[in-house]
């Protein structure tokens, strides 16, 4: 499905932005929303990387069994599964174009909550402690989650509302990923967005996987988490844009 060098080195940059996001960079992942959907379409792109989310998931995941625990991931998942199913809906009814210009608009709309949450913490809390945001949350996590592999920002919200050390919440937000991205595969292999070819992509990017697990977990101890934060925050607008006005 990709021809040439260059787009196989973008493939695996996004794959490696993947990995990195599952070591405690999240933001990072709505650069490899933007260069997948750019790469192989935007509906394309959601089953090209669900499996590579899974594959980062099941990587990282024995490194926080004994942090956190199900219990919040189940209080979430109602409210998920009905954001899912429509997610679903709506990839099923939407053309490409029209989906490229949701992805944008989800990228827009995680940025948006990354940097507020990093500008004014106070306003966010104060919106994550407020009634019915658990709710919100999830529906919000599971309709972007399906449209655009792009809940992270969302739920990572929820869970700082609950007030949890820092192990616990990443511990609690490796399980919630790892059974929604698997809750979504069989509605993604319904809509044909996951094939024989699209996995064939995915092992050419594994590796880019792999590597973006074990740089973030050696970044994660070295980087200014803030710094890093508004970076992704710059990069993830320019590419939202480009979704939006291409």
């Amino acid at each position: 499905m990709l021809d040439g060098p260059i787009a196989y080195s973008l493939a695996l940059l996004a794959a490696f932005c993947i990995g990195m996001s599952k070591s405690g960079f999240s933001g990072i992942s709505l650069i490899s929303v933007f260069l997948m959907a750019d790469l192989y379409g935007a509906k394309s792109s959601v089953g090209i990387t669900l499996p590579l989310l899974i594959v980062a998931d099941l990587t990282v995941y024995p490194a926080f069994l004994k942090h956190g625990s199900w219990k919040p991931v189940w209080k979430l998942l109602p409210a998920t599964i009905v954001g899912l199913g429509l997610g679903w809906y709506l990839l099923g009814e939407i053309s490409d174009p029209v989906a490229r210009k949701l992805i944008g608009c989800c990228i827009l709309a995680m940025v948006g909550l990354q940097a507020l949450r990093v500008r004014n913490p106070a306003l966010i809390d104060n919106l994550a402690a407020s009634r019915g945001f658990g709710t919100a949350a999830g529906v919000a996590g599971g309709v972007t989650t399906m449209l655009a592999n792009a809940a992270g920002p969302v739920i990572q919200l929820y869970l700082l509302s609950r007030r949890l050390p820092k192990m616990e919440l990443i511990g609690i937000g490796a399980r919630f990923f790892l059974l929604v991205n698997l809750l979504k595969v069989p509605l993604t292999r319904q809509l044909d967005l996951i094939t024989r070819e699209s996995l064939w992509e995915n092992a050419k990017c594994l590796p880019g996987v792999f590597a973006g697990v074990l740089v973030g977990k050696w970044l994660i101890q070295r980087v200014s988490q803030r710094v890093f934060e508004w970076m992704i925050i710059g990069f993830s607008l320019l590419a939202a844009c480009r979704l939006l006005l291409t």
